[in-house]
């Protein structure tokens, strides 16, 4: 389970990195890649939400 969430966590990380520059809309598709590894690794639903929540507040703020 934790292989898993760490490998599509690496994942996504990896490819929003590659980009230039982030846009609300790679932001976006990044979260939600987040939310349905956290949600397929059997974290909570609330804490998932509060988590994307705070990521995308950080991240639109230094756009």
């Amino acid at each position: 389970m934790f292989e898993n969430l760490q490998e599509r966590l690496g994942k996504t990380l990896k490819n929003i990195s590659g980009r230039g520059r982030l846009t609300e809309d790679n932001i976006k598709d990044t979260l939600r890649e987040v939310r349905m590894a956290f949600l397929e690794a059997d974290v909570a639903l609330p804490v998932v939400r509060e988590f994307v929540k705070q990521v995308k507040e950080r991240a639109v703020g230094i756009e």
